[in-house]
């Protein structure tokens, strides 16, 4: 498939059963519901989406399950991240093989790797897959520092390399440095939209994230794009609370399938293990949280 690769993709929850089996019935309305809600792309299989914790044959499952329901209707990043560089670029010929647009790669957890082994590492991955690359820049999950020279470097010398997904603070200083080095690299901000609109401001090019209430980024997102920067503003700032309150450390992924599951999105809120479990005060935080930015039925689609 082609298609551009920007704006705001909702990086797609696995939904599971009360067994921790995939739940092919709700991954497909899951869908249904990011895309009614408005986003312009998905990524699958990425850490929102535990793709660490399934078999590679639940990830092609995954995958599969997904090109088959979106149907070319929004372009499907692909996360293909794997230990095992085989493996990598297995999953990534199948995913471009199956239309993604798209496929994420992280560095796989190096001891101390250098900057010319993560160059002949992504080199390696690229000439064996015919599409476009999001590099994933996460040094908290990968202990891989990928430094503004590096991208640049990454960027020049790979062309399949045109995407940055990075969530690697601080976001905007680092989007500038990289903006001061090359042009040839597509920035994507993360962090659950935390930043989304001093990100676009420091010249990204959408977001990347698992966020709930993906209509309030593309509201955000379409008013920034129309030059409405007040709109912009009047938007995220209201909702800020809420898209803080869900990305808390640890338990940002067992707030976010709540979310969804309140939304009607999925069926069953697991994760399957290991994860960090809610609370009940943060259950009940969760309807305060709600009531402060004025949502009373999260099941509804919101209006701006």
């Amino acid at each position: 498939m082609s298609a551009t690769i920007t704006g705001i993709f909702n990086i797609l929850a696995t939904p599971f059963d009360a067994e921790r089996q995939l739940d092919l019935p709700s991954l497909r309305r899951l869908i249904e519901f990011q895309l009614d809600r408005g986003a312009y792309g998905l990524t699958i299989l990425g850490v929102l989406g535990e793709a660490a914790k399934l078999s590679v044959d639940e990830r092609r499952l995954v995958m599969d399950t997904v090109m088959e329901t979106v149907n070319g209707r929004v372009p499907v990043v692909v996360g293909i991240s794997h230990q095992d560089t085989a493996t990598c670029i297995a999953l990534g010929q199948a995913a471009f093989a199956a239309g993604a647009t798209g496929v994420m790669i992280a560095p796989p957890h190096l001891d101390d790797p250098s900057p010319e082994q993560v160059l002949a590492l992504y080199s390696r991955i690229a000439e064996a897959l015919n599409g476009p690359i999001v590099v994933q820049d996460y040094p908290v999950v990968t202990n891989v520092m990928l430094s503004p020279d590096l991208l640049a470097t990454l960027a020049e010398r790979i062309p399949h390399i045109r995407y940055l997904k990075m969530e690697d603070p601080p976001l905007m200083t680092k989007i500038r440095a990289i903006r001061a080095r090359t042009d040839r690299l597509a920035i994507f901000g993360g962090l659950g939209g935390m930043f989304l609109l001093e990100e676009l401001q420091a010249g990204a090019a959408g977001t990347m994230t698992g966020f709930a209430f993906t209509e309030i980024l593309v509201a955000t997102y379409r008013a920034f794009s129309a030059g409405r920067l007040a709109e912009a503003e009047r938007i995220f700032d209201r909702y800020l609370p809420l898209i803080r309150f869900e990305n808390q450390p640890l338990i940002n992924l067992s707030i976010r399938k709540e979310l969804l599951y309140r939304r009607g999105a999925i069926a069953c809120p697991v994760l399957r293990d290991p994860y960090v479990p809610m609370d009940e005060g943060t259950h009940q935080e969760i309807d305060w949280i709600l009531r402060r930015v004025g949502i009373s039925d999260p099941a509804q689609p919101l209006t701006f």
